[in-house]
């Protein structure tokens, strides 16, 4: 099996700013990623960047990176220029890591990609885990993922979903019988379908829930869940995770 990773990178974080080359233990953040990334055995790991200063420092550091436009309205439309400049296309295989995921498994990234291929009928696969806790659950921060039988995506919302009408009603906890699934924000595509993304209109269910994955389904296309058994370890969003990140990087 043969699969590109991209990185897509910008610089303006209202929470962190400049985060891409936030400095974790001598390297920059995203130089991190890419590092994680190339031992998942992707033919080769890409970072999509919006400003000149990521690419000199993922160059610096042995990391390959394109510079892509700044006004990009989501990560995705960066790919799919990113995949234009790489000549990928058709059936082409590419994983969307998040540049804030330092500690991301490369494990996962593989299996989303092995999916993705094993289901031709798919564009999209994605990776979810299992919810055992309530709050969890009601947060809508959290994103839920609901699958059919061959677990493909059937919907995903920030609502409690599927919701257990009756344990609601026996005053129950929230908690279906069945595992609630937690959608994990790591994506791999068939380049044809991203390099597609950018000229397809927003879905209303997307603008709603504010979950850009909606708008593949709205479209008719087929989203692959691996699932896995393990939690992913949280990205770098705040001040407080870089530093939480920082430690386990440095014992």
């Amino acid at each position: 099996m043969k699969f590109s990773v991209l990185i897509p990178a910008r610089m303006a974080s209202t929470r962190l700013p400049d985060k891409p080359l936030a400095d974790i233990a001598g390297l920059p953040m995203v130089v991190r990623v890419a590092q994680r990334a190339s031992t998942a055995g992707a033919f080769q790991v890409v970072v999509a960047a919006d400003d000149l200063r990521i690419v000199q420092a993922c160059e610096s550091h042995g990391v390959r990176a394109l510079l892509t436009r700044q006004d990009h309205a989501s990560g995705s439309d960066r790919l799919a220029e990113a995949c234009e400049q790489l000549g990928l296309d058709g059936q082409d295989l590419v994983v969307n890591v998040q540049g804030d995921e330092p500690l991301i498994d490369p494990a996962l990234i593989s299996a989303c990609a092995e999916l993705l291929e094993a289901h031709p009928e798919c564009s999209v696969a994605t990776s979810a885990h299992a919810i055992n806790d309530e709050a969890d659950f009601r947060n809508p921060n959290v994103v839920k993922v609901v699958t059919d039988q061959a677990q493909r995506a059937l919907y995903f919302s920030r609502a409690p979903i599927p919701w257990w009408r009756d344990g609601a009603k026996a005053g129950q906890a929230a908690l279906p019988p069945f595992p609630a699934l937690r959608h994990i924000g790591l994506y791999a595509y068939r380049a044809a379908t991203l390099r597609r993304f950018p000229s397809l209109p927003p879905a209303p269910l997307e603008q709603v829930e504010a979950l850009e994955q909606l708008r593949f389904l709205w479209q008719g296309e087929r989203i692959a869940v691996h699932i896995t058994a393990h939690v992913p370890q949280a990205g770098v969003d705040t001040p407080e995770d870089l530093a939480r990140v920082r430690r386990l990087f440095t014992g």
